[in-house]
């Protein structure tokens, strides 16, 4: 049976700030089948950060709960990776040791931690740059090590928030077409936050929209374009969806704040 399946079921998240409780996410319910790409897009603090803190287990919920293969999440866990816009490398390993170093979890013999981190760095294209220090490899180059050391730990889910959001527009198409070959490979479920409306219809199978904090789910599209997947060449269909979505953000965007919660 397909593992990887994520259910969330009315979930809200509040934070505690300096004007006291804030409602991050309210109500929140969403399924991710296994081996799916799902993306979130949303206004700023609607809570999709939030959200992925939660099925990493670093945020517990207020009310609702989060379950991975039918057990519930209540902490951090490997079969869940999770890759943030900063690269999170530390600058004193080599790229083959940051990746080592998330293998160090499962105690495996020292031969095989490095082969499967020299693996995994092969698969992003590193395999020659092993050796080399955060500090002399490039922005792309170092989100490449940060996917390597999440992948070579077989995560049944991989959740990543806004990745890419500190890359050049170049290198950041790129590293969308290097990730979808990934993932192809390894078929984890992946949950992709990202504000960039285009990046999402590029690589995701379902995008959802979320509300104006406290965030909610308003809205879903499913897309059935195949990939390699470009709006330039995807017909008048996607075009409209990106359209939807541009407005229903720009409603978000310009309605009065919510201040009942």
């Amino acid at each position: 049976m397909p593992t990887g399946r994520v259910r969330i079921e009315n979930l809200t998240l509040r934070h505690d700030g300096d004007a006291g409780c804030i409602d991050a996410l309210t109500g929140c319910s969403l399924t991710l089948a296994p081996g799916s790409f799902t993306a979130l897009v949303g206004p700023s603090g609607c809570g999709k950060s939030s959200l992925v803190s939660a099925i990493a287990g670093f945020l517990a919920p207020v009310d609702g709960h989060i379950t991975l293969d039918g057990r519930r999440i209540t902490g951090p866990s490997p079969e869940v990776g999770v890759i943030f816009q900063q690269y999170a490398l530390f600058p004193w390993f080599t790229a083959l040791n940051n990746v080592r170093y998330g293998l160090r979890q499962f105690a495996l013999p020292r031969h095989e931690e490095r082969a499967r981190a020299q693996a995994a760095l092969a698969e992003v294209g590193l395999e020659a740059d092993a050796d080399k220090y955060p500090e002399q490899l490039s922005g792309g180059m170092q989100q490449r090590v940060a996917i390597a050391r999440t992948f070579a730990t077989d995560p049944r889910v991989l959740l990543m928030d806004e990745p890419f959001g500190a890359l050049d527009a170049q290198t950041r198409a790129q590293m969308q077409d290097l990730l979808l070959d990934v993932w192809h490979k390894h078929r984890a479920t992946v949950l992709l936050v990202t504000h960039d409306v285009d990046e999402a219809l590029r690589l995701a199978d379902d995008v959802h929209v979320m509300s104006r904090g406290p965030g909610r789910l308003i809205r879903h599209y499913a897309l059935s374009q195949p990939r390699p997947r470009t709006l330039s060449h995807s017909g008048d269909a996607l075009l409209q969806v990106r359209d939807e979505i541009f407005a229903l953000l720009r409603q978000q965007i310009d309605r009065p704040a919510d201040l009942s919660t």
